[in-house]
């Protein structure tokens, strides 16, 4: 089958690149399959579990489906929010850009529930956190609460954030660029000094209203110039080195 998004029929039940959640407050919670397909596609997709505090203070906590980290070297990390179907911003995007502030907390499976509950959208100023039942852990150098139960939290200061237009009322997307200061791993989780999947059982965003719980892995090191896998190990202490290594060479040129 080939379509064009917003132009053709897929002519399918549901769409394949992202079903659309029903809002919650319509007197119709389970409408029919949306008329267009994507996400589906694009799996599985990391959850930012993004914690956010009001500019009065008020605790905010919204999981997002459309998160990823971006670099190392320093990190960043960046989630995406579309419009309500009102065609507001969404809260965490407004306190993010706010408070300069936001923390990425590991949604996992034990969590799932909590994770499905934070997910509804409800009044601004509404705390998610007591909504879901979920202990409050204070960060160390941003004024964010985190969800004490998640094993893993990146806390991040506010980058930038990159408005790409859609169809209204919520095809508009923010998309938030955060980088890394803090990071909190729980002892529990880690093996040989290593965060154990199997210990912190992520779960991830499927199509329509499907989840992935990850659970085990496979390695594969990919073949050439050694020095790419730092890269891809994420070390910013062999950058540093390949960086002064570098400033030496130019120097005895």
């Amino acid at each position: 089958m080939f379509y064009q998004p917003g132009i053709t029929p897929h002519n399918l039940p549901r769409d394949p690149f992202k079903v659309k959640s029903p809002d919650p407050r319509s007197p119709h919670p389970h409408p029919a399959p949306p008329d267009a397909p994507e996400q589906a596609c694009v799996v599985p997709r990391p959850i930012g579990w993004i914690s956010t505090r009001s500019p009065t203070g008020t605790a905010n906590l919204a999981p997002y489906s459309q998160f990823n980290n971006l670099t190392f070297d320093p990190p960043y990390v960046m989630f995406s929010g579309n419009q309500t179907a009102g065609g507001a911003r969404k809260d965490t995007v407004v306190n993010a850009e706010a408070t300069g502030e936001f923390v990425w907390n590991l949604a996992t499976y034990p969590l799932r529930d909590a994770v499905n509950v934070t997910a509804e959208q409800t009044a601004y100023g509404v705390d998610e956190f007591a909504r879901a039942g979920l202990r409050k852990q204070r960060a160390t150098l941003v004024d964010v609460d985190m969800v004490a139960q998640s094993p893993v939290k990146f806390e991040c200061r506010y980058h930038s954030t990159l408005r790409l237009p859609g169809n209204p009322p919520m095809g508009t997307v923010d998309i938030i660029i955060g980088r890394v200061v803090g990071i909190h791993v729980a002892d529990g989780v880690l093996t040989e000094g290593l965060v154990d999947i199997a210990k912190t059982q992520p779960i991830a965003r499927c199509g329509y209203y499907e989840y992935a719980r990850v659970s085990e892995t496979f390695e594969m090191v990919i073949p050439g110039d050694a020095k790419v896998l730092y890269g891809l190990e994420g070390s910013a202490a062999r950058n540093a080195e390949e960086r002064r290594g570098g400033k030496e060479r130019g120097a005895k040129l």
